[in-house]
């Protein structure tokens, strides 16, 4: 989602340091010293947070460095440290909470009685008390993320060995229309996850050790905790959310069905029941739609070029490319040749980032410290492994903030840049609050800030930083900008979901760990409409190739924060006075608007999210009312396209029920 999200962390915080699943927030630890310190004799409710807050300012840096490197240096040692670093917060985190049982039913301030519960929910990976338990858990989260990380796809072509990691297949579903083409690169990626099954099957049972320890009934119990509201009630205000856009994605499934039906024929745009097949969607996880333009979009001939931003972005770095060659006296050599590309792609990938940073500071915002420029991950070095999963990093909560990415020149990556500045001005905002008190109003308002920068990026805007030719006023033009932003925001809802369903289900045990890969084929049917083009069976374990899975980030805040962030533009459209439709305001530069909302940033996880969203929407509740208002003209449209055709699809039943046996799991 680059979903884009955005996002990521093996540790992150689940209240506490809600934060950017975009963020690679480690999991809490200390040393194994620090996690038997006794509490100071006669210390006060008051005190202990104070103490708490400190102790984690100062441990801080050091765990987000060990887990800075593990990310962008994948070998051996760098995991060792990540694990003995994680391992040791989490060691004092349990400290921390055992610590805090003592002033259970004390009189204490609103404050300090919010901060220990934010303790309690602070990390994603419960860690269980037993010191081995806890040093097996933290060694497999590790693995398994850099097994993610390292996720290489080999076979023979032509007598040699060819070997692609996840950048270049996923290039091959944004270009290659070739249908035997996407389905060996999407069937290649989805071999890395094999070897990963069985730890994390162990993985599962520690951080449900951990949850019970903590007093949860088990890990998603616990991860449904952390909005201000019991584990019933979130889940169920997600699925009052997903009954109002479900309609609206169900007409947008029935229009790309029928146009890869055109594209593809003899029956291969659609899987039986009607549904998508799932190599054919442009994206590994069939998540964003996006790089399906060339087929998707609704008016080629009239507006085609217009939106076109991966065009104008690769002209950039073919020019720079050109540029560097001029410099030279000499044909370049094949090893120069490398080099030039490699320079190229860098200053492209800085000069996309400086364009959004225009955008944050256009509303009043700060400009990012030297120190990103200096050790921000641009784009996937040459000579090691790194996760290439988009994040967004703050390294010491005092400035230090960075984000990783392998960014290319396309439309996708170039927005995902303005979602993971979004990260990092939330950070840049909150810094002055308490550590307790630094994340998100819950996890999804994270998601959320840099997705409601792109939603301000209209055609309009667009086109006045020299990204698209002049916009065309008529209704096709109209229909092709809602397209454009309805395959990246509407596609990406029911997987939004379905995540989170399916490991609610791992761990409440309603899913076994021999149903693993059919119940997350159900869910993705019942919820996406999609299907592989061939049999999945218990020898594949296709949920580890997304990136969340063996990185532990909970998922849910993604779906929620797809509302969110047409709420929050609704009301800066409202604070910059815009009038007319919703979909054509920008408040690109508009100070009213950015005080609002850098205002709201600075709220950090202080107050329950209720209230913030009051204060910035006026109202206190999760709506997608304004996202359907965005989107009328083009669900009237599809709804117009779609006449005559059955929409819809038929999910499998004979095994649907299974991971059903706890209705939290598979409710939607």
């Amino acid at each position: 989602m680059t979903h884009r999200h955005v996002l990521l962390a093996f540790a992150i915080t689940a209240g506490l340091l809600s934060l950017a699943a975009c963020r690679k927030t480690p999991s809490p630890t200390e040393s194994p010293a620090s996690a038997t310190q006794a509490a100071p004799e006669g210390e006060t409710a008051d005190q202990f947070i104070a103490r708490v807050n400190d102790e984690f300012r100062k441990m801080y840096p050091e765990l987000t460095a060990a887990q800075w490197l593990s990310n962008t240096y994948i070998n051996d040692d760098s995991q060792l440290l990540a694990s003995k670093a994680n391992e040791r917060w989490l060691g004092q985190l349990n400290s921390w909470i055992e610590q805090a049982k003592k002033f259970e039913g004390q009189k204490m301030s609103p404050d300090t009685a919010r901060a220990i519960r934010l303790l309690k929910l602070s990390t994603s990976m419960p860690p269980p008390r037993d010191p081995a338990k806890l040093a097996e858990l933290t060694q497999i989260a590790t693995k398994l993320e850099g097994m993610y990380g390292a996720g290489t796809y080999c076979k023979e072509e032509g007598g040699e060995k060819r070997c692609r990691q996840i950048g270049e297949l996923e290039e091959v579903l944004r270009h290659s229309r070739d249908y035997d083409e996407q389905l060996d690169a999407w069937q290649g990626w989805h071999t890395i996850s094999v070897p990963m099954r069985k730890d994390y099957t162990r993985f599962t049972e520690l951080v449900n050790e951990g949850a019970r320890d903590l007093g949860f009934a088990d890990a998603g119990e616990m991860w449904r905790s952390g909005y201000d509201m019991t584990p019933v009630e979130i889940a169920a205000e997600t699925d009052q959310l997903w009954v109002q856009v479900k309609p609206l994605y169900e007409q947008l499934h029935c229009f790309a069905r029928t146009r890869l039906n055109a594209k593809y024929g003899d029956g291969r745009g659609e899987v039986t029941g009607g549904l998508l097949p799932a190599h054919l969607m442009g994206n590994l996880w069939q998540q964003d739609w996006g790089n399906l333009w060339d087929i998707l979009a609704p008016y080629s001939e009239a507006q085609a070029g217009k939106l076109d931003i991966s065009s104008t972005l690769q002209t950039m770095y073919e020019e720079d490319y050109r540029e560097r060659q001029r410099q030279l006296a000499d044909e370049p050599t094949p090893e120069e040749q490398v080099e030039l590309e490699h320079a190229a792609q860098l200053d492209v990938a800085r000069q996309m980032t400086e364009r959004a940073q225009d955008f944050y500071t256009s509303l009043g915002m700060p400009r990012l410290p030297d120190s990103y420029w200096q050790k921000t991950q641009f784009i996937k070095p040459r000579d090691r492994d790194v996760v290439c999963h988009a994040s967004a990093w703050d390294m010491n909560m005092t400035g230090d903030v960075r984000t990783k990415m392998c960014t290319k020149p396309n439309e996708e990556d170039f927005t995902t840049i303005y979602h993971e500045l979004g990260h990092v001005y939330y950070y840049l905002a909150y810094n002055k609050l308490p550590p307790l008190f630094q994340g998100g109003a819950n996890d999804g308002f994270h998601e959320a800030i840099g997705d409601t920068i792109v939603l301000a990026m209209t055609p309009k805007y667009l086109q006045s930083i020299g990204l698209v030719g002049a916009q065309q006023q008529s209704q096709e033009a109209l229909i092709n900008s809602q397209m454009r932003m309805a395959l990246a925001k509407v596609s990406f809802l029911p997987f939004g979901l379905m995540i989170d369903r399916w490991r609610w289900g791992v761990f409440d045990g309603s899913i076994k760990p021999d149903q693993y890969n059919q119940a997350w084929w159900d869910l993705k049917a019942k919820y996406q409409g999609v299907a592989p083009a061939s049999p999945r069976g218990e020898e594949f374990f296709d949920p580890g190739a997304k990136y969340h899975v063996p990185g532990n980030t909970p998922y849910t805040r993604y779906f929620l924060s797809h509302v969110l962030q047409f709420q929050f533009y609704k009301a800066l459209c409202d604070a910059a006075g815009h009038k007319g439709p919703l979909y054509e305001c920008s408040f690109y530069g508009n100070k009213a608007a950015g005080e609002k909302f850098w205002a709201m940033l600075g709220k950090g996880a202080s107050q329950p999210w209720q209230q913030t969203l009051q204060q910035l929407s006026g109202s206190d509740k999760m709506d997608a009312t304004a996202m359907l208002e965005y989107f009328a003209p083009l669900q009237a449209w599809l709804k117009q396209q779609n006449e005559g055709q059955q929409c819809g699809w038929q999910a499998p039943t004979a095994s649907m029920e299974k991971p059903a046996a706890k209705p939290a799991a598979t409710q939607g």
